[in-house]
């Protein structure tokens, strides 16, 4: 995927798309085809709901090296 190709999600869209996951019950694979968003993505979203995170969208910087490596390994294996 090129920079060209990235998409942008509005945080309601974000917040939707966890609710379907967390209150729904459907799988992350379910979810993110019947969506169209990358299971990694949709993953990182549902993850950062858990932890209570406020705000689905990060600002630049604010996530470790390890979270963004989990997201690349991820996107690799969709």
């Amino acid at each position: 995927m090129t920079r060209t190709d990235l998409r942008t999600y509005t945080p309601e869209f974000r917040a939707e798309a966890v609710k379907v996951v967390l209150e729904q019950g459907l799988s992350l694979e379910a979810a993110a085809q019947r969506l169209s968003v990358p299971k990694g993505t949709l993953a990182n979203w549902v993850k950062a709901a858990r932890r209570g995170s406020t705000t689905l969208a990060s600002p630049p910087g604010s996530r470790s090296a390890a979270e963004l490596e989990d997201e690349i390994r991820q996107n690799a294996e969709n």
